[in-house]
C-alpha cells in the first residue's frame, strides 16, 4: 500500500509564443493566458476530469487529456494512483500556435509532485515536455517565465534568459481553424542551403536586440524568415490580408506564432487592442465565429506557479 497521501493542490502555467520569426525552435515569450490545474482527492477509485474554458470544446473529440496523463504517470512513478477529481481551466486557444501541449505536459507534471506533498522539480518538468515536444521553446518560458531562448547542447539542453523591453505591445490573433504542430511540421523541407542558414543566424541577432531595445527595424529584420515561415503561412486562412491588416493598424512586425494558425504581432503597447481586433476582423470575414480570436497579451515574468486550492 503506497505511503503517499493524495492532498488537493493548484498549480498554473502560462502559455507561450514561440519561434517570433528568426527564433525557430528557439526563442519562446510567456504571455498571460493559463492553463489552471486542481486536483481534489475525494476518496474514490478513479480519477475525473471536468475541462471548461477553451477546454471545454475537446470533451467531444475524444482525445487524450495530456494534464491527466501526467499526472497519473507522475503519481504512478511516486508509487501512488491517481483519485479525485482533476478540475482544469483555460483561456488559451488550442493548437493554435500559444504552447497548449508544454503547458499540459508541465501542468500535469508539478501538479502530481504538488499533490504528493513534494517541492517543485523545475529540471524534471522541462525534461518531461522535451521529451513529448522534441524541442523546448515552449516549456522553457512556460516554466520559467520571460523570454527564454533553449541551446542545444552535447551536455543536454541549456535554458537562457533574454532581455525583453517593456516598451513592446504584443497583439495576438487567430482564424477558427486549428493546426497540428506535427502536421505543420512535416511542410518544413529536411535541408536548407548554406546561405539560408547562415542568413537566419543574422536575422536572429537582430530579433534579440530588436526585443530588448524596441527597435522597429530590427524587429521587422528578425521576423523575415525562410526556415519555417514561408512553409506554414499556407495553412493560416487569410494569413497575408491579416499580417497586413495589423500592420495598417500599427503593428511594427507580425509573424506565425508557434506552428500556427495563430499570429503575433509587436507594436507600440498603445495599439495592441486595434492590432488585434484589426488582425481578428480579417480572419473572421464579418462571419461572427467565436473561435476565430484576437486580443492583446502581455509578458507573464513569472512562469509556472503553486497557488492555494480553491
Amino acid at each position: 500500500m503506497s505511503d503517499v497521501v493524495l492532498r488537493a493542490a493548484h498549480v498554473r502555467v502560462p502559455c507561450s509564443t514561440s519561434n517570433l520569426g528568426a527564433g525557430y525552435d528557439t526563442v519562446g515569450l510567456a504571455l498571460n493566458r493559463y492553463l489552471d490545474a486542481v486536483f481534489e482527492p475525494d476518496g474514490g477509485e478513479a480519477l475525473r476530469v471536468e475541462r471548461t474554458g477553451t477546454l471545454g470544446r475537446l470533451d467531444g473529440e475524444g482525445r487524450p487529456d495530456l494534464v491527466a496523463d501526467m499526472l497519473c504517470h507522475e503519481l504512478k512513478r511516486l508509487g501512488a494512483e491517481a483519485s479525485g477529481l482533476l478540475r482544469l481551466h483555460a483561456d488559451i486557444p488550442v493548437a493554435r500556435g500559444l504552447g497548449t501541449s508544454a503547458c499540459a505536459v508541465l501542468a500535469g507534471y508539478d501538479l502530481a509532485r504538488a499533490v504528493a506533498g513534494l517541492p517543485r522539480d523545475d529540471h524534471g518538468a522541462f525534461d518531461a515536455a522535451l521529451r513529448h515536444e522534441g524541442h523546448g521553446d515552449n516549456a522553457a518560458p512556460s516554466l520559467f517565465g520571460g523570454l527564454r531562448a533553449v541551446a542545444r547542447t552535447g551536455d543536454g539542453p541549456v535554458v537562457i534568459g533574454l532581455d525583453l523591453s517593456d516598451r513592446i505591445g504584443f497583439a495576438y490573433a487567430a482564424p477558427a481553424a486549428r493546426i497540428s504542430t506535427r502536421e505543420a511540421r512535416e511542410l518544413l523541407p529536411r535541408q536548407v542551403p548554406h546561405k539560408v542558414a547562415a542568413a537566419s543566424l543574422g536575422r536572429l541577432a537582430a530579433l534579440m536586440r530588436g526585443l530588448a531595445e524596441a527597435n522597429p527595424e530590427l524587429l521587422r529584420i528578425g521576423v523575415r524568415d525562410e526556415l519555417h515561415v514561408p512553409h506554414r503561412l499556407p495553412l493560416i486562412p487569410s494569413a497575408m490580408a491579416a499580417i497586413s491588416a495589423g500592420t495598417d493598424a500599427g503593428a511594427w512586425a507580425v509573424t506565425v506564432s508557434g506552428a500556427g494558425s495563430g499570429l503575433i504581432a509587436f507594436c507600440d503597447p498603445d495599439d495592441a487592442e486595434a492590432v488585434a481586433t484589426a488582425m481578428r476582423e480579417v480572419f473572421d470575414a464579418g462571419v461572427g465565429d467565436p473561435e476565430c480570436v484576437g486580443f492583446a497579451v502581455r509578458p507573464d515574468v513569472q512562469g509556472l506557479r503553486r497557488l492555494e486550492p480553491t
